[in-house]
């Protein structure tokens, strides 16, 4: 399967600066910036950007990120699912997993994370590919936030509805394992039936709910 990326650049005026948010970026253009030291959710700042150096070298991998100057100051991943997940299982080539999303702590109320997934889906770049997230409520960052676990799930759950992204049951154990959790999907608008009902098999695959 071919995977189209157009690469889009916006920029929002932010103090004397302004901020850019561009991608999908290439992993030569991730090595000449440096990661914003307060984006830790995932793992230290150094590994994190090498991680997404890896991530933008991958056929289907994307990165869009928004900097200012040469700091990365928050990101949006999408690549294959990992294969140890269920949802790799298919193999299907037109799924892609909305993976992380950081923003630093200096800039949340700039409303980055819509503007970079936003971006992401712009030019009908992603009507070829059923795209889902997970969210755990373990991965939230409650503590920096000040939200509950129910305020962080509405405002993760309005973040992914930018991009008509909406909630799809399943019985996946580790979703079912707290009711915060939850699956996000969105269906392009050119992928085929047979793929949507494949991803419906790997969704459920306790065939005898009670």
């Amino acid at each position: 399967m071919e995977h189209r990326k157009t690469y889009i650049r916006h920029t929002i005026p932010y103090q004397k600066y302004e901020i850019v948010i561009e991608g999908p970026v290439s992993p030569s253009h991730l090595q000449t910036l440096q990661m914003h030291p307060e984006l830790d959710a995932f793992r230290r700042p150094k590994d994190q950007h090498e991680a997404l150096i890896e991530i933008a070298g991958l056929p289907e991998g994307r990165i869009i990120l928004a900097r200012e100057n040469d700091v990365i100051i928050g990101y949006v991943t999408f690549h294959y699912p990992d294969e140890l997940e269920r949802w790799s299982q298919g193999h299907m080539p037109d799924l892609i997993e909305l993976g992380a999303v950081e923003v630093a702590n200096a800039y949340r109320s700039m409303k980055l994370g819509s503007r970079m997934i936003s971006t992401a889906f712009e030019d009908s770049q992603m009507e070829k590919y059923i795209v889902f997230t997970t969210e755990y409520y373990w991965h939230w960052d409650l503590k920096s936030s000040g939200l509950s676990v129910w305020d962080y799930r509405k405002m993760m759950e309005k973040l992914m509805k930018t991009v008509d992204m909406v909630w799809y049951a399943t019985d996946d154990p580790e979703i079912c394992s707290h009711p915060a959790n939850c699956l996000m999907v969105r269906i392009g608008k050119e992928v085929p039936i047979e793929s949507e009902e494949q991803f419906d098999r790997i969704r459920f695959q306790q065939r005898f709910m009670y």
